[in-house]
């Protein structure tokens, strides 16, 4: 094997959604292009690589754990992930006298901007003023220290550059990828999970509980007045939420709605999510919707017609309304009224399904877009 590359993230195996999908499936696919050695939060889930699990997002945690693993591990590239990870590469890599790896950045999302788009409807605004504030700081820390950049989304590129006024001289998009059992289209051979609701049409919500952003929380809130507003059109609609209990919702629950908690085993997951008819991606425009780009990918690997808010595809401009998909207005009567459609008319909406899936295959696998970050992370080795 060649180069040697320490991958630095929050990967949480306790928490195998959001923030844990890049690290992980990337680490996975690049272990075929680099000797990898992966360190994050919780990574006993990581099977493919030697690793070891920090336990803290304490600043300071990680600096210790990057400097050691940079003494043994000897890499000739640092991959990090995020801005925490980011800042603890970059301040350890600081303090390393010789022999020092290149280091590259990763930044899933823009955090400083999600932070301050959430600022007016949040109940502690405070608290998200003074995270904008820390995350800018942060952030531009990462940006003006000339390293290398792969962006998860072209999205980020603009926001640097309308926020920092630099368009860092090496940045490269490179979004987010699909696994292989989403993109599998054998027939499942587990019983439909939703036999009980049907000729109902299913229309599933992923939204499991995320540490620090709200944005899947109110992706919930809004199903839930979508499902209030359909709630007379039981036959044609049932809505589904994986991911969440219903205990953990405060407000009255529609009978057209269904909390099936978090799935734990995979093949679960995909089962349900294979068995629906229409995927929902209704993040308000406060949302800002980061980690929504995994969702609408494995929506339309399991080519599922998928309802959106522009919101949901922010990152995901290559799809398009009435191409790949339904994209609405962001008020629950626009949202509603487009699902009725959809349940009434899935067979007219085919062909959006079989483009978006094309478009997924051909470009969005986590096998391509590792293929992607390795050339990235070569090339910048060498420099």
């Amino acid at each position: 094997m060649g180069k040697r590359l320490l991958i630095v993230s929050t990967l949480d195996s306790s928490q195998p959604f959001g923030a844990f999908t890049r690290p992980f499936y990337l680490g996975q696919y690049l272990t075929e292009h680099f000797d990898v050695f992966q360190l994050g939060l919780d990574c006993s889930s990581v099977k493919y690589a030697p690793f070891h699990s920090i336990g803290s997002r304490s600043l300071k945690s990680y600096i210790k754990t990057i400097e050691n693993c940079i003494y043994e591990f000897c890499p000739d590239i640092v991959y990090a992930q995020e801005t925490l990870p980011g800042l603890a590469a970059l301040i350890s890599l600081k303090l390393i006298k010789r022999n020092k790896p290149s280091l590259v950045l990763d930044f899933h999302t823009f955090s400083a901007y999600e932070y301050w788009m959430r600022l007016f409807s949040v109940a502690n605004p405070f608290k998200e003023f003074v995270q904008c504030i820390k995350t800018y700081i942060a952030q531009g820390i990462l940006i003006f220290s000339g390293s290398p950049i792969i962006a998860a989304g072209d999205s980020i590129p603009k926001l640097i550059s309308q926020w920092y006024g630099k368009t860092p001289q090496q940045i490269y998009s490179i979004g987010n990828g699909v696994t292989e059992d989403l993109l599998s289209t054998e027939l499942l051979l587990a019983q439909d999970p939703y036999k009980a609701f049907r000729p109902a049409k299913i229309v599933v919500l992923i939204a499991p509980k995320t540490f620090q952003f709200p944005s899947n929380d109110m992706s919930v809130l809004m199903t839930i007045e979508v499902a209030k507003y359909l709630e007379s059109h039981q036959q044609k609609v049932h809505f589904v939420v994986i991911g969440r209990d219903s205990k953990d919702i405060l407000a009255p629950i529609p009978s057209n709605i269904s909390f099936l908690g978090f799935l734990p085993k995979r093949k679960d997951f995909v089962a349900h999510l294979k068995y629906a008819d229409i995927a929902l991606l209704p993040f308000s425009k406060q949302a800002v919707a980061g980690g929504a780009r995994n969702k609408a990918l494995d929506y339309f690997a399991s080519r599922k017609l998928v309802v959106s808010t522009p919101e949901g595809l922010r990152g995901l401009e290559e799809f398009r309304h009435l191409e790949h998909l339904l994209v609405t207005g962001y008020s629950t009567e626009e949202v509603a009224n487009t699902v009725l459609d959809a349940a009434s008319n899935i067979d007219k909406y085919q062909s959006l399904v079989d483009r978006a899936y094309t478009l997924i295959t051909e470009k969005y696998s986590w096998n391509a877009r590792a293929q992607n970050i390795a050339e990235v992370l070569i090339k910048v080795s060498h420099s």
